[in-house]
């Protein structure tokens, strides 16, 4: 059966891989398995036929025969336990891989968004300039917990995984701000991330997309 995912049209992010059906993109190219994309303008997010898909009106979704499926973590993990390759076969790793999806969706991310919405939503606020430094501090926070997790390993537990591949896109976000490059054994783990040709492949097909090239150039 055909895989279809959606994606946007134009890309908020002009298609430097933040968009959340890149991280769907990927999880597909590192199990190897061939996918379609339906395009979708903002316009389209609110109308009948995706809403069908995504109650919530976001991407990316997924479909495969009968199955429908929305939230990134959600279908990062379908693919994951469908296809080898993003789970561990050892059964305690392969939950502590789970755990990681979880934590990198549930933990860390959140505060990053937080982080993202004052710099980009609030600076005209007369609050912002004092809440700023607060967001800061509590991202800075997570990141020193999760550099003291990592320390000096490759992956968050052995072998990339399923929760490797959600936690770089996510650090990525960070990216712009400049607090990624305060631990360096992060911004270390995420171009390790950003190495993997499984990472290239994805992020160049949504590159693609919104310059009008092909993904190889």
């Amino acid at each position: 059966m055909t895989i279809i995912i959606t994606a946007f049209e134009r890309s908020p992010d002009g298609g430097k891989g933040l968009a959340r059906e890149t991280r769907v993109r990927w999880a597909l190219e590192e199990v190897d398995q061939p996918y379609q994309v339906r395009l979708v303008s903002f316009r389209a997010l609110k109308e009948p036929a995706h809403l069908a898909r995504n109650p919530f009106g976001q991407i990316p979704t997924y479909e495969e025969g009968d199955l429908v499926l929305f939230e990134t973590g959600a279908i990062v993990f379908h693919i994951a336990e469908r296809h080898a390759g993003l789970l561990p076969n050892d059964a305690n790793a392969r939950a502590r891989a789970i755990t990681w999806l979880f934590a990198a969706l549930n933990t860390v991310e959140p505060v990053i968004l937080e982080l993202a919405t004052a710099r980009l939503h609030e600076r005209d606020k007369p609050w912002s300039e004092q809440r700023l430094p607060l967001v800061e501090e509590r991202v800075r926070g997570r990141l020193g917990q999760l550099s003291a997790r990592l320390g000096g390993a490759d992956w968050l537990d052995d072998a990339f995984s399923a929760g490797d591949l959600l936690m770089v896109s996510v650090l990525l976000r960070l990216r712009p701000s400049g607090l990624l490059d305060e631990f360096p054994n992060l911004a270390s783990y995420v171009a390790r991330g950003e190495a993997r040709a499984a990472y290239k492949r994805a992020f160049a097909a949504q590159l693609a997309i919104n310059t009008g090239t092909s993904p190889t150039g």
